[in-house]
């Protein structure tokens, strides 16, 4: 009797625990070659064929495969034993269960011992609400608990947009989103400087800049406005849970604080290496590089568990469902308010060689836009408006979509687009989780040390030009202020600062503090907010568009800092990360203005307080 064949195929429904699947010899021969895949068969290529040897030591710990690219078990005939693979898959089935019960039982100890203390219950029922769902959902399939959601769907709003005419679409879409934009903007009363016509510069000043960007499209015929008028309405809907509710404000930060802990435990290491009070410095050196080092690491090792592709594909259906933008840039954009421009690229590693240009552009851009949990608490510390920072953050992920794909729409085929497929990465193969953790900490090294230079020589080069303009400058008499780039980016900006809806006494202040921040960083914009005059005196409504203007990465040091990130994760990508980097930076700097704009448009008399 000759040995049955296995098809080999790869499946991401590996990591899901379902039940054994017993195959016999004789349907295995019946079934001959079909096991092919419809992927495989699609391509025209035959599967590899293995046959099982009777040497126990030749024989492959992957014992068959179906056609449907389904892992399976194979119980050979008259032994009644599991292979290895079949083992593994009860050993993985016990021990989730075990984790679940374990979960469950302290969730339930927490309620009972700990609702009414400090402790609270909330965090305890967030979590294990997402475990219940995450352990749910390896059970059984995430499209059986779509059926629903997709029946209550198609009966409801999609019967509407089917009787629409095509070609409406795309402009009853931009009324509606306008109309929610008067609605929130104007339906408030007056209050101090909160005047309507105050909120109506807010909304020109948006429209200005959407169409400064779609003027200056690199494809005007291929913006995506789907994405673009989604993007903005999302951002618009995103400011009012986050600023006219505290649940949205609650939510938000508890994701922000986790984020701020999970960096946080650098500090450890960085104690043990040198000293406690290095942590109280508060150095760039010292208090953004260990971070990065140790969340690269962390993030390799999730990869070789295979955590991180199922967030990965999960994220991609649901932001090609809702704007339309590949896997890849919907990731990076989720992920880099509360993890950092750094530590987002990270997550799509395996994808950065395949990237096209519109997409490299985009996660350049949400980049740019927002600021890291990491360095959140230090500017709450300077005494600015949290609920501004927080909102800033989350806002900025529709309004980065929406503004890269204004100036640079996608024109290529995207690999990430609707559904993932992780790239196999054997340039850097690991064994076993440590293996990746030890790997991921020498890239968090060299990453580091490439920012460190990249921040040292761009800021230098500012400095060289701020020095040649001050020089110049004194031989026109102009000496209090010096001349230097962030005086001249303020005046500059003194109409943008109109356009946000600045009060007229404020605008060259304002001006000068966005200039400050793209010139330098946001640190030092921010401390000038908080400590120097006149911007200490600004009126509220200045202050706190002042502070979403300010709220993102944009600025001249970062462009460094992207540059030699994604330039190490895909070093034959340098010159097309280079291509984009500028244009990128734009966008950052825009996507922050039209979340100083939206604020402009709902800013009210709760939000003067610029500390909790």
């Amino acid at each position: 009797m000759s040995a049955p064949k296995y098809t080999e195929t790869d499946t991401l429904d590996a990591i899901r625990p379902e039940a054994p699947h017993l195959v016999s010899a004789s349907d295995r021969r019946s079934s001959g070659s079909s096991g092919a895949s419809p992927a495989d068969e699609k391509k025209g290529t035959q599967p590899t064929q293995y046959d099982l040897d009777t040497d126990p030591e030749k024989q492959s710990d992957r014992v068959g495969y179906v056609g449907d690219g389904r892992d399976v078990t194979y119980e050979e005939e008259g032994s009644g034993r599991y292979s290895r693979s079949a083992i593994k898959r009860i050993v993985k089935r016990v021990l989730l269960a075990a984790i679940f019960l374990a979960m469950t039982a302290w969730w339930i100890f927490g309620l009972v011992f700990h609702r009414h203390d400090d402790m609270g219950w909330l965090k305890p029922t967030l979590l294990y609400l997402a475990i219940c769902a995450r352990y749910f959902f390896w059970l059984v399939p995430s499209r059986y608990a779509m059926v629903p959601i997709k029946w209550v769907w198609q009966n409801t709003a999609f019967r509407v947009y089917e009787a629409t005419p095509k070609k409406l679409h795309q402009p009853i879409a931009a009324v509606v989103t306008f109309a929610v934009f008067l609605i929130g903007s104007f339906v408030p009363e007056e209050t101090g400087d909160n005047t309507r016509a105050n909120r109506a510069i807010s909304i020109f000043g948006l429209l200005v800049m959407i169409a400064g960007l779609a003027a200056t499209s690199r494809d005007f015929k291929r913006i995506p406005w789907h994405t673009v008028i989604g993007g903005m309405l999302t951002q618009f809907i995103v400011a009012v849970f986050v600023l006219r509710t505290k649940a949205g404000y609650d939510i938000f930060s508890f994701i922000s604080e986790m984020a701020r802990t999970l960096l946080d435990f650098a500090n450890d290491g960085l104690v043990f290496l040198t000293t406690a009070s290095v942590v109280d410095l508060h150095w760039f050196l010292t208090g953004v590089i260990p971070p990065i080092i140790f969340f690269v690491a962390l993030v390799q090792m999730l990869y070789h568990i295979g955590l991180l592709q199922w967030f990965v594909e999960k994220f991609a259906i649901f932001f090609f469902w809702s704007l339309r933008v590949s896997g890849a840039e919907a990731v990076v954009a989720a992920a880099t308010p509360f993890i950092g421009q750094g530590e987002s690229a990270m997550l799509i590693r395996p994808f950065i060689s395949h990237l096209t240009l519109a997409e490299l552009h985009q996660i350049m851009t949400c980049g740019f836009a927002t600021i890291a949990g990491s360095v959140l608490v230090a500017y709450i510390g300077l005494g600015l408006n949290p609920q501004a920072l927080v909102s800033s953050c989350i806002m900025s992920i529709p309004a980065s979509l929406a503004v890269s794909k204004l100036r640079f729409p996608e024109t290529e085929q995207t690999l990430t687009s609707g559904k993932v497929e992780v790239p196999k990465d054997d340039e850097h193969r690991t064994v076993n989780a440590l293996h990746a953790f030890s790997n991921g900490a020498w890239l968090g090294i060299k990453i580091g040390a490439t920012i460190v230079a990249a921040l040292l020589c761009i800021i230098a080069l500012v400095g060289l030009i701020n020095g040649l303009l001050g020089w110049w400058g004194k031989y026109w008499n102009i000496t209090d202020p010096v001349l230097s780039l962030e005086l001249i980016l303020g005046y500059l900006l003194y109409v943008p600062a109109w356009l946000l809806g600045v009060p007229k006494q404020d605008l060259l202040s304002v001006g000068k503090l966005i200039g400050m921040k793209i010139i330098t960083n946001e640190f030092v914009a921010f401390n000038s907010l908080t400590t120097q005059e006149p911007f200490k005196s600004m009126s509220p409504r200045s202050i706190l568009i002042a502070t979403y203007a300010c709220c993102g990465f944009g600025n001249i040091g970062s462009l460094g800092i992207q540059i030699g990130i994604l330039s190490q994760l895909a070093p034959k990508r340098s010159g097309d990360v280079l291509k984009v980097a500028v244009s990128a930076l734009v966008c950052g700097v825009l996507s922050t203005l039209t979340s100083a704009s939206v604020a402009g448009m709902l800013f009210h008399d709760g939000m003067i307080s610029k500390s909790t």
